[in-house]
């Protein structure tokens, strides 16, 4: 631990800057580009102005960031730590300076020197901290955290590398290591006074009747944060990054003096790998030590720097459910409630079941998935040599359960068939379990956890999820979000409800022109973007058809390619029938080990390649894929978007918040009745709303119904026309054969069930083709989307959270 100076003297604590006015401004703005940078404005690059302009924003965050720390500390107030592997925070620039309302002044200044402040935004790189999702949602969540003045904490890892970065070689997939820490970080601060031992490995030894973790190897957690402020700058919270670094006795002085530079070295960079890389392949053994031990990684840092936190104001570990609510993002972080009984019974001298019971007050979980691969499971042996103490702690747990349930508990255990159940693990040890929609919480009831549920009715509650409207509006959509202030007022911001105030509007004439001008100015900026950026060359009077998310059989991104198939098809048949010119875009990514979607993604850019370069079609279909999707290319897909695809197998998505994202910007939703489709339709109106496909209870039918993939695939003259075309070699002309595993597992077992839903879908997309046509009465569905989907905001979903999971009042 660095050792803190004590400094007195109110000039410190009442330091204030003056108000941002346009000279003061630009005062700092150049102050910075000089002290912080070390460039002039004759010499400086973008990249400077960046930088100087981050460090002028971020200014402007501390004394807020301080003020809110302070209170916090000075009346003792509770707060939330949210464990998360991904927060997918985005740029954080732009997003400061709106939150701030410095978006204005900050336009001005950059002007007098004839520099664009988008040109300055656009720089910055994407923070490459998650890949979905997961990660967006607790990037909302932080912010609404913030918005509301619920004082917390964001615990997550600082990935040097991310997931990966995308890019596409003859329609292939290809990763690379991302590059966003290449440059400085204007926005982390580094605190090496919060940085924390973390053991991992060795063996446990019985001392004098007590058992002692022996650990083999110890990596350090050195925290980065980065100020979230609210909306207004009202109130600041943390979003805490632990990188990991070597225990200087990692490095073997002897070995390298002995010229073994690289077996001196090894230790010190396996360390760094803890950090390096979001999720990596788990499909070795070495890979799913490398998994647990970030995950434990992450949880043991952030549970260790919770509990110096308490001890510094409190004596009494007993209170520590008045102060402390821990919210586990699915089951990544799963191993914190047996790293907190640790904490507890061996530095601290509790008894097991005391300890093990301040946990569960303390813990909650979010469920996110009804996967079983996503409901991960650690073999006995691993978890042995891994964290041996904990699999004790754990194996004791599965005796408390029988112990506090008797006989209704058995076969429940946690540990199963030599797996220890992650999911079970975080369930037990939480007093609150939540699902994320209506419909993904009714299934974690009685398909997930029906037993668990069972013996501690009232432990699942359901939140369902929610989007910042600050960043998925007014940022990424400033048009529509003028459009919106001109006509409900400011401060539909932090209210989204007051969205509703549209709803008359949406049969005003003049009304329905100035949104329909705001969409197609989205259009021009995805256009110009894509010409700039990759190259490619769109219509902007098409119906823009877009679905984005990581590529996932479940989310049947290739049951949307076999429809663009067919829509193609049909088009060069009879290319004067009078069709709805489309663009249709897809965007994410594939994990790099799953081999079934990474050949959807090359079979997307195979048709791609066709379709584009038919002279017949080209004109009326193209096929996008931009490569590396991520929150900035979300941020000009969104808003541009006519169409939203959510197009899941009906019980498998949670949730979803693209969902959320388009609708809030008038895209019309095409999909399915699953996670907060559900929700979604019922607010939105069923006639505003393409649906289409099996429900939950259907599809769980047709998979039990013998050759169900054949007999729907001869039901339909389309798909059977599709299927043959690419077994043909249409996309593939110099590899006929290249999707012959794809289409044997159509054929065979159609698990996700594309065959079943695809002439619904067909049914569906032709609806939106013919109600395209009516320019006016797409824009009014597409304003009642917009007026109706106030209930998603992430600030209500925050509150919610605040009142039946956390127990925690607002500070504000």
């Amino acid at each position: 631990m660095t050792e803190k100076i004590d400094v007195q003297g109110p000039d410190v604590d009442n330091f204030e800057l003056p108000e941002p006015t346009h000279d003061h401004f630009r005062w700092s703005l150049l102050n910075h580009l000089k002290f912080s940078v070390g460039k002039d404005p004759g010499h400086a690059s973008r990249y400077d102005w960046r930088i100087a302009l981050s460090h002028a924003i971020r200014d402007r965050v501390m004394s807020p960031w301080f003020a809110s720390t302070r209170r916090t500390w000075d009346e003792d107030r509770k707060r939330v730590y949210y464990l998360s592997m991904e927060f997918l925070i985005g740029r954080l620039l732009e997003d400061a300076t709106i939150n701030l309302g410095l978006r204005g002044v900050a336009e001005e200044v950059l002007g007098d020197f004839g520099i664009d402040f988008q040109d300055i935004v656009q720089d910055e790189p994407d923070a490459a901290l998650g890949n979905g999702g997961l990660g967006r949602l607790a990037a909302c969540y932080l912010d609404s955290m913030s918005t509301v003045g619920c004082p917390g904490y964001g615990y997550g890892l600082r990935y040097e590398h991310g997931l990966f970065k995308q890019s596409f070689e003859h329609g292939r997939q290809v990763e690379a290591p991302e590059d966003w820490l290449t440059n400085e970080d204007p926005w982390s601060f580094t605190r090496p006074e919060s940085a924390y031992e973390v053991n991992l490995g060795g063996h446990i030894e019985n001392r004098d009747g007590q058992d002692l973790w022996i650990p083999r190897n110890t990596v350090v957690a050195a925290a980065h944060d980065t100020p979230v402020a609210g909306y207004q700058g009202k109130w600041v919270n943390t979003l805490r990054l632990w990188a990991a670094l070597p225990d200087a006795k990692l490095f073997n002085l002897d070995r390298f003096n002995a010229g073994d530079y690289t077996a001196a070295a090894e230790p010190e960079a396996w360390a760094r790998t803890l950090s390096r890389v979001l999720y990596p392949n788990d499909t070795t053994e070495r890979g799913k030590q490398l998994r647990l031990s970030q995950e434990y990684f992450l949880s043991s840092a952030s549970v260790q720097d919770i509990m110096r936190r308490f001890t510094d104001a409190h004596d009494d570990l007993r209170r520590l459910p008045e102060f402390v609510s821990i919210q586990m993002n699915d089951t990544h972080p799963a191993i914190a409630g047996p790293e907190l009984i640790r904490l507890l019974t061996d530095d601290h001298g509790f008894g097991f079941s005391e300890a093990a019971d301040l946990s569960t007050q303390v813990l909650g979980y979010t469920n996110h998935t009804l996967l079983p691969e996503a409901l991960e499971k650690w073999s006995v042996g691993l978890m042995r040599k891994v964290l041996p103490r904990h699999l004790q702690i754990i194996e004791r747990l599965d005796d408390r359960i029988i112990e506090l349930h008797g006989p209704r508990a058995e076969g429940l255990r946690l540990i199963e068939h030599d797996q220890v159940k992650m999911g079970d693990l975080a369930f037990v040890m939480s007093h609150r379990v939540n699902g994320v929609s209506a419909l993904h919480t009714d299934l974690v009831r009685k398909n997930l956890f029906p037993k668990l549920e069972a013996l501690t009715p009232g432990r699942i509650v359901n939140v369902t999820n929610g989007v910042t409207p600050r960043r998925w509006l007014k940022l990424a959509n400033p048009p529509l979000s003028n459009l919106i202030t001109d006509n409900v007022g400011e401060g539909w911001e932090t209210d989204l409800d007051r969205l509703r105030g549209l709803e008359d509007k949406s049969s005003d004439p003049e009304f329905l022109h100035a949104y329909g001008v705001t969409k197609h100015e989205a259009k021009v900026r995805l256009a110009e973007w894509l010409k700039d950026e990759c190259g490619i060359e769109i219509p902007t009077n098409a119906l823009f058809d877009v679905q984005v998310k990581r590529i996932h059989e479940y989310k049947r991104q290739l049951l949307n390619i076999l429809w663009t198939i067919a829509h193609w098809q049909r088009i060069k048949k009879n290319p004067d029938a009078g069709w709805v010119p489309r663009v249709k875009f897809f965007g994410g990514k594939a994990a790099p080990s799953y081999d079934t979607a990474k050949q959807i993604i090359r079979l997307i850019n195979d048709v791609a390649e066709v379709v584009n370069n038919d002279p017949d079609t080209k004109h009326l279909l193209q096929v996008i894929y931009p490569p590396n999707y991520n929150v900035t290319m979300a941020e000009k897909l969104i808003p541009a978007a006519d169409l939203s695809e959510q197009i899941s197998t009906a019980g498998m998505e949670a949730s979803g918040t693209g969902n959320m994202k388009f609708a809030l910007n008038g895209a019309l939703t095409i999909g399915t009745l699953d996670g907060a489709n559900v929700e979604i339709r019922e607010h939105v109106g069923e006639d505003n709303f393409f649906l289409f496909g099996l429900t939950t209870d259907e599809v769980e039918k047709r998979r039990g119904e013998e050759d169900h993939a054949r007999v729907d695939i001869g039901r339909s003259q389309a798909l059977q026309d599709v299927l043959q075309a690419i077994a043909e070699g249409t996309f593939s002309p110099d590899e006929q054969h290249r999707y012959g595993d794809l289409l044997h597992q159509i054929w065979n077992s159609d698990w996700f069930l594309v065959a079943s839903d695809f002439d619904d879908y067909d049914r569906a997309q032709q609806e939106v083709d013919a109600t395209y046509k009516d320019t006016t009465r797409w824009q009014e569905m597409a304003v009642l989307n917009i007026a109706r989907m106030g209930y998603f905001s992430s600030d209500r979903s925050v509150r919610e959270y605040m009142a039946e999971v956390w127990d925690i009042p607002s500070a504000l």
